[in-house]
């Protein structure tokens, strides 16, 4: 099942990434990770015709948004680490995934479809609603939210609300 069109959640999804600084490309694609997505320098690149699940746009956009500035310029070229992005990277891109879906008032299946995430989207859907949040502290080290604790004592929203939606 390939996306012959853009449905309202992408439209969604496209216009939220726009709304932060995340831009999207449509481009002709070969053979990718994601059926029809890949990552460029601070750039999601998109081809509808190959592309499966519309909620793993969303995934991708978390990479460059936990990753740092500085480093967000480099994706898609020689000069990024080997190792990018990281284990703690991969969580927090999960994490962050969630709380645009739940920002966006999105299914979480979409997001999370059976077809992703090594067949742990069940469980990380079942984790996340019972709020344990794996990835929290990584967010919260970079600066991009709160656990329920911090945000308590400094009288803001905790996560799944963001502070911000892009590591500096």
């Amino acid at each position: 099942m390939h996306i012959k069109e853009k449905s309202s959640e992408i439209e969604k999804i496209i216009f939220f990434l726009d709304e932060i600084g995340i831009k999207v490309v449509e481009k002709e694609l070969d053979d990718t990770f994601l059926p029809g997505l890949s990552l460029g320098s601070s750039c999601v690149y998109i081809d509808y015709k190959k592309m499966l699940y519309p909620g793993d746009i969303l995934h991708e956009a978390g990479h460059l948004a936990v990753t740092p500035t500085a480093n967000r310029e480099l994706i898609g070229t020689d000069e990024i680490a080997s190792d990018w992005p990281t284990e703690g990277e991969e969580i927090a891109a999960i994490l962050w995934s969630f709380a645009a879906a739940k920002h966006l008032d999105l299914p979480l299946e979409l997001v999370f479809h059976p077809n992703g995430y090594k067949n742990d989207s069940e469980w990380l859907i079942s984790n996340f609603n019972d709020e344990v949040y794996i990835g929290l502290p990584f967010l919260e080290w970079a600066g991009l939210a709160l656990g329920k604790e911090r945000a308590s004592e400094e009288g803001k929203e905790a996560f799944p609300k963001m502070i911000k939606w892009i590591r500096e």
